[in-house]
């Protein structure tokens, strides 16, 4: 992976020239050399290893090792890390390819922070599974990209709401931010990818792919649904967001973090040029959903 973060330079051929002017439109080759630039200009090259872990008090080192997500974490971040890195290998476009393999490194050493951050802190996990290659490269990065479209929205307020409580030290969250900002930037890249992607291939392919996205959907929609049916159990699921919005609290306001993930996520986005298309499914259903809502303040007025 070295090789890879050693490859983002601006004298690569890839990378030489200014950035596209005026409107972009989707699918367009300035729209391409965009959302890539866009990923591989912002890379910040901190190293999990040199991160200076603050000292917790007692009180707040029982409540991040008694949080059960940390394996939850770490293996979504393997998995991830491998369902992109083996979509990257099947791709021509140098660009394209280049930001790929990036992302890839970026949520590997996601997997390295968080690895450091829970040996900082005497947390133990469970010996990790071995995690297989599918047998469609692209469905996997499907499955990868949607997946941290939805968990990554409802992190941002999480993780806001964590720090707002004090639920986390400010120490800890200023260390942590960021891994949340890049998942920012991998979502943004993902839903601008998938656009140009579609727009890009011949109209009998993109029926296929159409059909191939609202499967990934379905899977996930069902997939989370299974995975809230069992959060009373002992099994711990691969979804982070809804096992941390539990352990942060059983007496979270829905209607006033739900408003805070949609805040958070306009904020997050707010960086990035505007000509870049924004992830918009989760939150216009969140949108959607929040109508039918009322927060606690205002039932008991």
């Amino acid at each position: 992976m070295g090789a890879i973060v050693a490859s983002v330079d601006t004298d690569s051929p890839e990378l030489c020239g200014p950035l596209p002017r005026g409107p972009v439109r989707p699918g367009s080759d300035a729209h391409r050399m965009l959302f890539c630039r866009t990923l591989l200009d912002t890379f910040d090259p901190y190293k999990p290893a040199v991160i200076d872990w603050p000292p917790l008090d007692a009180d707040a080192r029982d409540r991040l090792v008694s949080l059960p997500i940390w394996d939850i974490a770490v293996q979504n971040e393997g998995r991830a890390r491998l369902n992109i890195a083996t979509y990257a290998a099947t791709l021509g476009d140098p660009l394209i390819k280049k930001a790929i393999e990036l992302n890839a490194f970026e949520e590997g050493r996601h997997k390295h922070v968080l690895s450091h951050l829970v040996a900082a802190y005497g947390i133990t996990l469970e010996p990790e599974p071995q995690y297989a290659v599918r047998r469609d490269p692209e469905w996997a990065y499907l499955v990868t990209g949607y997946s941290e479209c939805i968990d990554s929205f409802f992190a941002f307020g999480l993780f806001e709401s964590a720090k707002r409580s004090g639920f986390f030290p400010q120490a800890l969250v200023e260390t942590f931010e960021p891994v949340i900002q890049e998942e920012a930037r991998h979502i943004l890249f993902f839903v601008n990818w998938a656009a140009w992607h579609r727009r890009t291939m011949p109209l009998w392919r993109r029926a296929f792919f159409e059909l191939k996205v609202l499967a990934v959907w379905l899977f996930l929609i069902w997939e989370r649904i299974g995975l809230a049916r069992n959060l009373g159990g002992e099994r711990q699921d691969n979804n982070f967001t809804v096992t941390g919005a539990k352990s942060v609290g059983d007496d979270v306001d829905v209607a006033v973090l739900v408003d805070l993930c949609l805040a958070e996520n306009d904020r997050r986005m707010g960086r990035y040029d505007l000509r870049l298309l924004r992830p918009r499914a989760v939150p216009a259903l969140t949108r959607f959903a929040r109508r039918f809502m009322r927060s606690r303040a205002k039932r008991g007025a």
